[in-house]
């Protein structure tokens, strides 16, 4: 069976990146204003992992007019905490919804913002974590625009 480039650069989850995933999934529980079976301002949480060891959390704030996602709250919120250097990012849906995979804004933003970044996805065998850049195969590259 032939491998696609992207198969091949996912790996399983470490134990650190499992933490990430329980605290994404407690943070948006604890936090989410949708009623069972509803919908709401708050239903996704996100989870950052530092260089240093550190994760820090975050929940989306939606709204019609494009309100940031979880993951981009979470990366705010490392950095105000003094993470500079984000290693690894994970959303959860609320209501049990589980790991759910970010968006093209997000991809586009992770890819410029942190290259070396590893997404935590839902695959077909399971949580995998792949590189931001391979999210976003053939992306527009800003920062090569901006020389």
């Amino acid at each position: 069976m032939n491998a696609t480039p992207h198969q091949l650069h996912y790996r399983e989850l470490a134990d650190d990146e499992k933490a990430l995933v329980e605290l994404a999934r407690q943070i948006i529980e604890a936090t989410t204003d949708a009623p069972d079976g509803g919908d709401g301002v708050h239903t996704m949480g996100a989870a950052v992992l530092a260089a240093n060891g550190t994760m820090h959390a975050g929940v989306n704030f939606y709204h019609f007019t494009g309100g940031p996602c979880a993951e981009l709250v979470a990366f705010g919120a490392a950095r105000a905490a003094g993470a500079v250097d984000p290693q690894v990012v994970v959303a959860v849906g609320n209501e049990g919804r589980g790991i759910k995979n970010p968006c093209g804004r997000c991809r586009q933003v992770m890819a410029d913002n942190y290259p070396q970044l590893r997404v935590i996805v839902d695959t077909p065998n399971g949580p995998r974590s792949v590189s931001a850049r391979e999210l976003l195969p053939l992306s527009f590259d800003w920062a090569a625009e901006q020389a």
